[in-house]
């Protein structure tokens, strides 16, 4: 199995980590898969009563790895609608987990990576951390981040965090709801392992009907924001406006 996506047991709690410290743990198509065998197979594992989503290094997840769909050609339509089917795959085997899943954010948390931790059911920081939705300076329109954020957000600062692509500090992402709480920078995963577990000891048929209702309130948006994506990333990619922005932002250029 990958390197990239690493698992261990901690008693009754998996940690699944990202494992690409040198990259801020951006991820491939390839990472992606392999995160989602990890959490498959926690999830099935019936001596495992939760899971803590984390990143090696300094980083929890910068997002998309840019040099992989910075190449796509732009009449391609069939994999601009792969690479949106991956996120659907992914967010998909995260909300199907039936146990509590708490993400322990060690680092920057930025695009697709900031989308995938708000899956999370709770979400421990600290001041330092740097979250957000920065898609837009490379030339990515931000579709499924708006799902992802609107009922944590609501519409006004989603639309802040979509158009200006800012990232906002831990004290301001817990102020908004984005994380549970923050808690010392070397105490992160402790603390997100300490409240695993104690989810882990609650009842688990109230647990999992409890997340299903939460689920089923914005099935139909997520579904909803995956059409979208694919329809609108195959008209950006069209254009050559993403490749042309994620190539200056490889070669140093920032915006």
């Amino acid at each position: 199995m990958s390197t990239t996506v690493l698992s261990e047991r901690h008693g009754v709690v998996t940690v699944i980590t990202l494992n690409r410290p040198e990259k801020l743990n951006a991820w491939t198509s390839a990472m992606r898969e392999a995160l989602i065998e990890r959490i498959n197979q926690a999830s099935a594992d019936e001596n495992c009563g939760a899971i803590v989503l984390t990143g090696a290094g300094e980083a929890f997840c910068a997002g998309q790895d840019l040099a992989e769909t910075a190449s796509i050609d732009a009449n391609d339509q069939a994999s601009a609608h792969a690479w949106i089917d991956d996120f659907d795959r992914l967010f998909r085997a995260v909300r199907a987990v039936e146990k509590p899943v708490v993400a322990a954010v060690n680092g920057v948390v930025a695009g697709s990576g900031f989308q995938f931790c708000l899956l999370a059911d709770l979400r421990i920081g600290h001041a330092g951390v740097r979250m957000g939705q920065p898609e837009v300076l490379s030339g990515i329109p931000s579709i499924t981040g708006i799902w992802a954020m609107w009922d944590v957000l609501g519409r006004a600062k989603t639309t802040e965090f979509v158009l200006t692509g800012k990232l906002v500090d831990g004290a301001e992402a817990a102020r908004l709801g984005l994380l549970t709480s923050l808690v010392e920078r070397d105490d992160v995963l402790r603390a997100a392992l300490d409240l695993a577990k104690t989810l882990a000891d609650l009842p688990p048929g109230a647990v999992r009907s409890t997340k299903a209702r939460l689920h089923e309130l914005d099935e139909r948006a997520l579904a909803d924001s995956i059409a979208a994506a694919k329809q609108i990333h195959a008209t950006a990619y069209a254009t050559g406006e993403p490749q042309r922005e994620m190539a200056g932002f490889l070669s140093g250029r920032r915006r």
